[in-house]
């Protein structure tokens, strides 16, 4: 069985990934962590040094946990849509675990062309998690 999680270093993407590693642990499952690269499109959300100690946080969490895990990463000029749903395919996944943050009213109305997709496309469920989950 896997679990993908798409990752990001944001605090929607970090809290993406502790859920997919609680679920994995409670399903028995292999993670399979999609990490795109950090750009100018979500370097809005965090600064550089914020972004190394959340690689750097993640990635040991990842190792401590024990969990069998992939990471597949996204290049700088795919759609990280794509890929997320192509390796749901390939893996035959369970499930998709990915992350949200708060949207102004305006936001709400118009959800990230990502989400959308993923939430629309595909084959599995998809868990959707709030920034802040599992920080306490």
């Amino acid at each position: 069985m896997k679990i993908v999680v798409g990752y990001l270093p944001t605090p929607a993407g970090r809290a993406a990934l502790r859920a997919a590693m609680a679920e994995a642990t409670l399903r028995s499952a292999e993670l399979v962590v999609v990490q795109a690269h950090h750009t100018k499109r979500w370097g809005r959300h965090t600064s550089p040094e914020e972004t190394e100690t959340a690689l750097r946080e993640d990635r040991a969490a990842l190792e401590e946990s024990g969990l069998k895990y992939e990471l597949v990463p996204v290049a700088d000029d795919a759609d990280p849509a794509d890929i997320i749903l192509d390796v749901t395919d390939r893996t035959h996944t369970q499930l998709l675990v990915i992350g949200t943050r708060r949207r102004t009213p305006v936001g709400k109305l118009i959800m990230a062309p990502t989400t959308q997709r993923l939430l629309l496309e595909a084959g599995c469920p998809v868990l959707c998690v709030k920034a802040g989950y599992g920080s306490d």
